[in-house]
């Protein structure tokens, strides 16, 4: 006969005790978790067999619920000795830091939610504005649709999760920001195009890097995705268009730049690629213009 038989066994004939098999079903844990308990001394058997197998009594049983009890409703196992044994005061003191410490649990929890929530809907939308906050920070010619439509594009992409990851946590004062420096930056390439600076220059590489930069505020680029982009801006109607009217001949003027920065940090334009499938260069003309640009002019992914 096994141990848990001859145990069963005794429990049948004597009726003093109930195995630790049968408390644990009765309760609802494991046999480990019991077994954890009685090493800890949160809930012990206080019988056993004559060969020594643990027999929970009626007393200990009814221990045993009251500690499951406190368990679903969150209190850790260090507090709840001093919930079954304590005096009827200290145990509400105990119960009422239980229910502060369940308060924060659950603000935490609803801010967690919310922040998901706010991740799902930029994966959905990629910007979190209303289409009116949407224009008034990017600007009159801004069209929200375009959002949408690179959504469709470019959902798939791991640069587009990044986008949308960076884009739950902003706020509309962030993206002014993000938009002010866009224009800055603007400014900055146009007056180095106007003033004839050589794109192999300091100047330039400078440049280059605070617009590698730019995209990176909206996912991360490496200068090879850099020289891809890059590619864009002169094959691409709507880029060539949005830089040349900054400045005559700034999109060539940007794309050389880029590809001259590139050399810089080890890259060769010619044989730079974008990781995955999605590589901008796949743009045509037929796709529109500036629909496949992020908000404040840099390129969506």
């Amino acid at each position: 006969m096994t141990s848990d038989a001859a145990a069963t066994r005794r429990h049948d004939e004597t009726g003093d005790g109930r195995t630790v098999g049968e408390v644990a079903a009765a309760v609802g844990v494991t046999v480990r978790t019991l077994h954890h308990w009685d090493a800890v001394g949160l809930a012990r058997p206080s019988a056993r067999t004559s060969a020594g197998y643990r027999l929970y009594t009626g007393p200990d049983v009814a221990r045993l619920r009251r500690v499951v009890a406190y368990r679903e409703l969150g209190v850790s196992l260090e507090h709840i000795p001093g919930l079954l044994d304590a005096p009827a005061d200290d145990a509400v003191a105990t119960l009422r830091r239980e229910r502060t410490l369940l308060g924060e649990r659950i603000a935490a929890l609803q801010r967690t939610a919310a922040a998901l929530d706010r991740l799902v809907d930029a994966r959905e939308r990629g910007l979190l504005l209303s289409p009116a906050e949407q224009v008034a920070i990017f600007g009159e010619s801004w069209q929200p649709s375009w959002a949408r439509e690179a959504r469709e594009r470019w959902g798939e992409t791991a640069q587009w999760a990044q986008y949308a990851e960076r884009s739950a946590d902003r706020t509309p004062d962030d993206w002014r920001r993000v938009a002010a420096e866009v224009a800055s930056l603007d400014e900055a390439l146009a007056a180095a195009c106007r003033d004839g600076v050589p794109p192999g220059s300091e100047r330039a590489h400078v440049l280059a890097e605070r617009h590698r930069a730019s995209i990176g505020t909206y996912f991360d680029c490496s200068h090879a995705m850099h020289v891809c982009l890059g590619r864009t801006y002169t094959d691409d109607p709507g880029f060539r268009a949005h830089y040349d009217a900054l400045a005559p001949g700034l999109a060539a003027w940007l794309r050389a730049a880029v590809e001259d920065n590139a050399r810089e940090h080890g890259v060769d334009p010619a044989t730079a690629s974008w990781p995955g499938s999605h590589a901008p260069s796949e743009i045509s003309a037929d796709d529109g213009d500036t629909h496949h640009r992020a908000p404040g002019g840099s390129p969506s992914p």
